[in-house]
């Protein structure tokens, strides 16, 4: 091995160093204090769990992000989190079991074996929350209004907020028995608008006219709050289950509205990002120049019953690095100004130093010998029996 490389991270590996790494820290403290302004309690769930419980919150989805390994102690395997949302609701089922609402926060260390986009992360710090024991929008709203408050915290001010409903693509193939390998491809070609694509895929499978020309219309049922009456027009006749999305839709569209006013909406009626794991509404945030989704979230109704207790669930989650990154800095990191203090063994000066740190100054040791100024602004000089602060 080149001795090089001995210093490199994995691919899609990274870490904070100063003073991002205390702007992180600064970031999550103000999130922790949101959440609990909010009424959410805070978990803190291992960072590997034996892999069937990992599993089983989330099905087979994350199976391949998931790094594995052998418990020596039980023979057993072990999985690292890629995702703590399954922890949560493990937690709400099992450990908590709560009757009525239960809120749940949470920041820690995911570890995923493939990085979700060109340039993702696998070790993020993951930050979400959960809203179990309610099954009604109001507590999708809740959750949203949470999210959008996570993000404007890292100072995210534009942003632009994409919704879906899944329940309208379930309502559309209910009774619908597709191959899974056509129903993958289909999943696929509507997330690439491909309707030439999706019309070939349903005429193969022996979909009927009808069916097919309500499917390729989700692919073009993308933009503002006005395609909500062009989805109610183009799939007339489709079903309740269709009907109840595209109502759900617009009632929070309304109260967004009140609620939001002057964010920018967006709806998808073709997005199908966790499709098998989310049941109803779906919803992501972005922000000007950057490609990827900044948080994203939605109902998973039922992730309990994999652990024996079923429960409304609707949450939402993001990565602590890539709030800081793409936020302006609330608070100067680092060189943020401070006191120099040289070092001498006087208890008079000591006690100055002290009490300047009890009350909240940054102060510096300046060790003998050493010249730099640590980004201090000022320094500690004696006169006439007393140190007093003075600009550096």
């Amino acid at each position: 091995m080149d001795p090089k490389a001995r210093w490199l991270l994995p691919e899609g590996v990274d870490e904070l160093l100063p003073p991002h790494a205390e702007e992180a820290e600064r970031l999550r403290r103000r999130l922790l204090d949101l959440y609990g302004g909010w009424g959410y309690e805070l978990v803190m769930p291992p960072f590997i769990e034996y892999l069937e419980a990992l599993e089983l919150g989330a099905g087979q989805e994350l199976d391949v992000q998931t790094f594995k390994l052998t418990d020596q102690l039980s023979g057993r395997t072990l999985g690292v989190r890629p995702d703590i949302t399954p922890q949560a609701a493990r937690i709400d089922a099992h450990q908590l079991r709560r009757e009525g609402v239960t809120r749940l926060c949470y920041i820690g260390s995911v570890l995923q074996a493939r990085p979700e986009g060109p340039a993702g992360s696998r070790n993020a710090v993951q930050v979400g929350a959960e809203l179990y024991g309610h099954d009604g929008l109001e507590s999708d709203l809740e959750v949203l209004g949470l999210m959008l408050e996570t993000v404007r915290s890292a100072g995210i001010e534009a942003l632009c907020l994409d919704l879906g409903h899944v329940g309208i693509l379930r309502g559309l193939l209910a009774g619908v028995a597709l191959e899974p390998a056509t129903e993958e491809a289909l999943f696929a070609a509507l997330q690439r608008k491909a309707t030439d694509e999706i019309e070939a895929l349903l005429r193969e499978a022996g979909v009927g006219a009808e069916l097919t020309g309500w499917l390729t219309a989700l692919a073009r049922l993308h933009g503002g709050v006005e395609v909500l009456d062009e989805a109610q027009r183009r799939l007339a006749g489709a079903g309740d289950g269709v009907e109840r999305a595209i109502e759900a839709l617009r009632r929070v569209a309304s109260s967004l509205a009140v609620r939001e006013p002057g964010l920018e909406l967006h709806f998808d009626l073709g997005e199908l990002r966790g499709y098998r794991y989310h049941t109803g509404l779906v919803f992501a945030a972005y922000t000007p120049g950057h490609s990827q989704e900044v948080a994203r979230g939605g109902r998973y109704d039922g992730i309990g019953r994999a652990f024996g207790r079923p429960r409304p669930a609707t949450g939402y989650s993001t990565d602590l690095k890539t709030l800081l990154a793409l936020g302006r800095r609330h608070e100067a990191g680092g060189e943020e100004g401070g006191i120099l203090a040289p070092w001498r063994d006087e208890p008079a000066l000591i006690e100055r130093v002290a009490a300047l740190r009890r009350a909240g100054e940054r102060v510096v040791w300046q060790l003998p010998g050493e010249a730099g100024r640590h980004g201090c602004d000022r320094r500690l000089v004696e006169r006439d029996g007393t140190w007093a602060v003075e600009a550096n």
